[in-house]
């Protein structure tokens, strides 16, 4: 089935370490080489393991601090606000920014 779908044929030379290198990632992003190659030539970030790892944790921490603003925006709207709350509200949004940040280096570097 693969060759009815992959129908031409390219012939790569690589130097021993390239090759070794070559090997090395495929397996560590549990793929065959040619699936590999493939998904370096297409360029899409989204089909990368390790971004799309990335962007879950990213998305889970999001959801955390989204659901703990939630919470002082309740008590704000209860009239049970305190400095406190704006305190840990102010924490939160730089923990936020932190996270993406974090995750845009991560993923711009790969």
């Amino acid at each position: 089935m693969a060759d009815s779908i992959h129908c031409v044929r390219k012939t790569l030379r690589l130097m021993p370490e390239e090759a070794k290198l070559l090997s090395e990632k495929a397996k560590a992003c549990g793929m065959s080489e040619a699936d590999y190659l493939r998904l370096l030539i297409s360029q899409k970030p989204n089909d990368y393991p390790e971004i799309r790892k990335q962007l879950k944790a990213l998305i889970n921490e999001v959801n955390r601090i989204g659901i703990n603003i939630n919470q002082i925006v309740f008590h704000h709207n209860a009239g049970l606000y305190s400095k406190e709350d704006k305190t840990q509200l102010v924490a939160y949004m730089r923990k936020l920014n932190q996270t993406v940040q974090e995750a845009v280096v991560q993923i711009g570097n790969q």
